[in-house]
């Protein structure tokens, strides 16, 4: 199983501290680092210093790493428009010499449109746009060099683009799409993603999802094994019981809360839950680490969990 480190900066986070969890994430042997794309903290937490903008800072961060995978779980489709999204993704691809992953979403979290005054439509709306938005950012990449785009949607329209830059991975970078809906999310992860993502669900649920989204690969003649599946977790690790509190205290969680809905416990614990998730069908997980400054933590992980993973 392939393991990634994932954060949560709008909680509180500057770019070195980020930057500094991506470097360590790298030496320590993980497969990617992503983080969230969010522009208001959740919960009591201050969130000082404020957002920082998600691809401004996988920019940079793609030029202190060499590696790493970088990417998003996931960019909101009502943030940014998909030509803008298409461009600034394909340039990190290149400053990272073909890294990236975009995962992008319908998005869901209303109260920080409200707070940096982005438009906010229904449901039915959002998951329209996201598909608009799959469509025109797939096509911009895949475009011949010698030739133009053109898209004519509800939302959207495009004209005679250049389509330009195009991103150093052939064809665009990998899109991941998740999440728990029934019907339009597993459609969506069949037709367009590389890979299928639902975090912090119970493991029935999760193996019901994996099912939903092979059977709509089948639906459309896709091969399900074409598709990555992943989970993502939070991650609280401790070589004694102590060790483990202190670090459950950190992130305000219990530790009885952790281990039930995460990947908690001695390094033996988390690797059992990872390897429940991966007999029901989980190939990757995203390990949610909410403390961005206990690098420990990482070296744990990569010396007691990663590399002792089957």
């Amino acid at each position: 199983m392939d393991l990634r480190i994932f954060i949560e900066p709008q909680q509180g986070a500057t770019y070195e501290q980020q930057a500094d969890m991506a470097k360590a994430a790298e030496a320590g042997g993980f497969d990617g680092f992503f983080r969230s794309d969010h522009y208001l903290k959740m919960g009591s937490v201050t969130g000082l210093p404020g957002p920082t903008d998600t691809w401004i800072t996988l920019g940079a961060i793609a030029r202190e790493t060499s590696t790493i995978r970088l990417g998003t779980l996931v960019t909101s489709a009502t943030f940014r428009l998909p030509g803008p999204l298409a461009v600034a993704v394909a340039q990190v691809d290149q400053m990272s010499g073909g890294r990236v992953e975009l995962g992008l979403g319908a998005g869901w979290y209303s109260d920080e449109h409200t707070a940096y005054g982005i438009p906010f439509p229904t449901l039915g709306e959002r998951f329209d746009v996201l598909e608009e938005q799959l469509q025109i950012i797939t096509g911009l990449w895949r475009t011949p060099p010698d030739s133009q785009y053109s898209f004519e949607g509800e939302h959207y329209t495009v004209v005679g683009s250049p389509a330009l830059p195009k991103p150093f991975q052939p064809g665009g970078p990998p899109v991941i799409i998740g999440g728990g809906g029934p019907k339009k999310t597993p459609r969506l992860a069949a037709q367009y993603a590389a890979e299928f993502n639902v975090a912090f669900v119970p493991l029935d649920f999760y193996a019901k999802q994996v099912q939903r989204v092979n059977a709509a690969c089948e639906a459309i003649a896709r091969d399900p094994e074409d598709l990555t599946h992943s989970v993502g977790l939070v991650v609280c690790c401790g070589e004694t019981e102590e060790e483990l509190q202190l670090r459950a205290g950190a992130i305000g969680r219990t530790t009885e809360d952790l281990r039930e809905n995460g990947a908690a416990g001695s390094p033996a614990e988390v690797i059992d839950k990872l390897a429940s998730f991966a007999e029901a069908g989980a190939e990757r997980a995203y390990l949610q680490v909410l403390d961005l400054d206990d690098l420990e933590h990482i070296h744990l992980l990569s010396e007691r969990v990663l590399k002792v993973l089957p």
